[in-house]
């Protein structure tokens, strides 16, 4: 498991994310809203 784990670290490649696609993930995440009744699921938005 060490070594697969070792081997894969090394392979990764990590990208720079900018800001504006953070702020504009956790704004549509935060504007979400899911709820459930009876044997039904909604999603909406709260925007």
């Amino acid at each position: 498991m060490e070594k697969i784990y070792s081997n894969f670290q090394e392979q990764a490649e990590f990208v720079k994310v900018c800001p504006k696609t953070i702020n504009f993930l956790l704004s549509y995440s935060q504007a979400l809203y899911e709820f459930e009744h009876n044997d039904l699921s909604f999603e909406t938005f709260l925007n």
